[in-house]
């Protein structure tokens, strides 16, 4: 089974989302293979209460062939293609053991594998559109103007295509940043999450680099253009997606690889069955019995079923606990792992910001409540993701925020106010203790220097170690000063998952080696979190292409790897991943889209039960084939050795069709998914 990706078919829907990019994406029946679907499902429940209800032939038998043709023709086609290309497709064989069911009276068993092949095929057909749609979507990510600055000053709106290396563009509070470039002047935070996953905004300053497609705060930047539209870190994103997709190996079920041998075998059996008595003197109505009994107890029913139901049961039972494999090529695939590349952002971690220490100086005269109480209302007013953490945790202790005044903000310093007429200060330790901004606060504070002057010389050093202690441990360092003397710091992390050790854990003995680290985060948070949850090898501040790379150089070391992320960032490594799994709360378009699996709550521990459980499916599958392959052979002994009747040897190939079926849907209990777990 593979994953193209097409051009898109009309039909396709653009709903506004909270980035205001329009979201494109697929409808159903836009698709000719849906239609179809849809056509010959409806005829054959039309045609199924007639036929059980005794109505007459005449009434149900064409329902039933229109459903077949329906959802016949199709693949019927293409495999007639692949044999004109030497080469005995399953989808004809299907087709071919519907009408030879058909041919023997079960008109209604060859209308319902007719519609359950149609069905699949549609399935896998959107999912391949959807993925499209998401590729072509992150291009949205990008606006499609931008504000350019002549040579004499005046400002321009134009296309971001006409953008040419060397143009300077002005980039707004709250736009969109219209080209990777440099920064020229100005200063303000900029969520890049998209491109490198990390959590928090990044301050931008003259000379640092900005990425098309990430999000202004608020500042405004001049920036100068370094790349084209066409070779921006998005459209790479773009490209490396569409080659991981279109260069994977493809891949079918390890059932499907026998199957088609052994189809041709059978096929090349069954006319020897029939023609070599025939030519030797046999009567043509035995031999055509014989044959037609050789070729009923030989068929693959019971090999295929042998596979599906196991692995089916496994996705029916993952998807109750949250976790959605995309197809049975997905679960037979997890089983095969013996590698794992996890991303920090959003995987490990649940991807927002929080307090995670407050901390007064000594001396100061605050306690913890009130520093935290004075930095959320000095921050109350901001939308910087800091500001709602900080806000977030002082009224999860349940305090009271007094009314700010004054406020102002200054982008890459903090922010300012009067708190109960006092001055508060909130922001970087290095800006706020240098009195960097001053300048723009000195009207709210009535005096120079940010929050009311210089911050005391005693205090100041007892300040800086504070902040560098908890900036060693991982985490952002946030001063707090009342009227210009600090007081205190907060550290703010994004918290690990409470199962991300465990997980790690687990999945390390599952799979012999512990897994990867693959973050754009920092590598001091990244180092941080990585001795937190048990991993050794960390690979920090990487662009996805990097990720990609990393991918490939464990592939090549003969590895079978999964990625587990969430982001833009990482679609193109779990494109390019052996198999991709996606956190799917936070999980964006494109990362849900590529991905083979969707861990729907974000509960990381289903990550290693999902692999357990696929070895569980794979080893039913074996037991299932050899249950088959008796029946089989002691049929096709008795057919060939001595005179095996036709209802004998109906019964015992479905008999063993039911069997394998029966065993398969074991996964299906609650049991097996706690086994797996465990």
């Amino acid at each position: 089974m593979t994953s193209t990706l097409a051009p898109a078919p009309a039909g396709r829907t653009a709903d506004p989302r909270g980035d205001g990019a329009p979201r494109r994406r697929t409808r159903v029946f836009a698709l000719p293979e849906a239609r179809w679907a849809a056509a010959a499902t409806v005829l054959f429940l039309l045609a199924l209460p007639l036929q059980l209800t005794g109505a007459p032939a005449w009434a149900w038998g064409p329902l039933y062939a229109l459903a077949y043709a329906a959802g016949g023709w199709e693949p019927g086609w293409a495999g007639l293609q692949a044999l004109r290309e030497k080469t005995l497709d399953v989808d004809l064989l299907m087709v071919v053991a519907a009408l030879g069911a058909a041919a023997i009276g079960q008109v209604m068993d060859g209308a319902l594998l007719i519609v359950i092949f149609a069905t699949s095929g549609a399935l896998e057909a959107l999912a391949t559109a959807r993925t499209a749609d998401s590729v072509r979507g992150l291009l949205d990510l990008a606006p499609a103007t931008a504000t350019r600055i002549g040579a004499d000053g005046d400002e321009a709106l134009v296309a971001v295509e006409s953008l040419s290396v060397g143009d300077v563009v002005l980039v707004r509070p709250g736009e969109r940043v219209g080209a990777d470039g440099r920064v020229l002047d100005g200063t303000s935070d900029v969520d890049q999450a998209t491109i490198t996953g990390e959590p928090l905004p990044v301050a931008k300053e003259k000379d640092d680099e900005v990425f098309a497609g990430t999000l202004n705060g608020t500042g405004a930047l001049r920036v100068r253009v370094e790349r084209d539209a066409s070779d921006t870190v998005i459209a790479r994103i773009v490209r490396m997606v569409e080659e991981a997709s279109g260069t994977k190996a493809p891949t079918q079920l390890f059932i499907e690889k026998v199957e088609q041998r052994y189809s041709l075998g059978m096929v090349a059996a069954t006319l020897a069955v029939f023609l070599v008595p025939l030519a030797v003197g046999a009567s043509l109505n035995g031999s055509l019995l014989r044959a037609m009994t050789f070729m009923i107890v030989a068929s693959p029913c019971a090999v295929v079923l042998a596979t599906m139901p196991p692995l089916l049961s496994a996705i029916a039972n993952a998807g109750r606990h949250g976790v959605l494999v995309k197809s049975a090529v997905v679960m037979e695939r997890l089983g095969q792992v013996d590698a794992v590349a996890l991303d920090k952002t959003g995987t490990l971690t649940e991807g927002t910001p929080q307090v995670t220490d407050v901390r007064p100086l000594s001396g100061s005269g605050v306690g913890e409540d009130e520093l935290l109480m004075l930095a959320a209302a000095a921050e109350h007013p901001s939308e910087h993701p800091l500001a709602r953490a900080v806000v977030e945790a002082a009224r999860g202790r349940g305090l009271g925020l007094p009314v700010a005044e004054d406020f102002a903000s200054t982008p890459g310093v903090g922010v300012t106010a009067t708190v109960d007429g006092r001055a508060i200060a909130v922001g970087a330790p290095a800006r706020l203790l240098d009195g960097a901004g001053g300048a723009a606060v000195a009207d709210t504070t009535g005096g120079t220097g940010m929050a009311g002057g210089t911050p005391d010389a005693g205090s100041a050093p007892a300040a800086s170690l504070l902040a560098a202690e908890l900036e060693d441990g991982g985490r952002t360092a946030v001063l707090v000063t009342v009227d210009g003397v600090p007081v205190g710091a907060l550290g703010i992390a994004d918290r690990v998952r409470p199962e991300a050790a465990a997980t790690v854990a687990s999945l390390t003995s599952l799979t012999g080696t512990a897994p990867v680290l693959l973050t754009g985060d920092n590598p001091r948070a990244a180092a941080r979190l990585a001795a937190e949850v048990g991993i050794d090898d960390v690979r920090a501040g990487l662009l996805p292409q990097h990720k990609v790379a990393a991918v490939r150089e464990l592939e090549q070391a003969g590895r079978r790897v999964m990625v587990v992320g969430d982001g833009v960032n990482d679609a193109p490594a779990l494109a390019a991943a052996h198999t991709g799994v996606a956190m799917g709360r936070a999980g964006s378009d494109l990362a849900l889209e590529t991905a083979d699996a969707v861990i729907v709550r974000d509960e990381l521990a289903t990550v290693p039960a999902a692999i357990s459980l696929s070895r569980r499916a794979r080893a039913l599958v074996v037991q299932n084939l050899v249950i088959a392959a008796v029946f089989i052979t002691g049929l096709v002994v008795w057919d060939l050795a001595g005179s095996l009747p036709l209802p004998l040897g109906v019964a015992g190939h479905e008999g063993s069709t039911v069997i394998v079926g029966l065993n398969g849907l074991r996964l299906l209990r609650e049991a097996a998914w706690r086994r797996a777990a465990e």
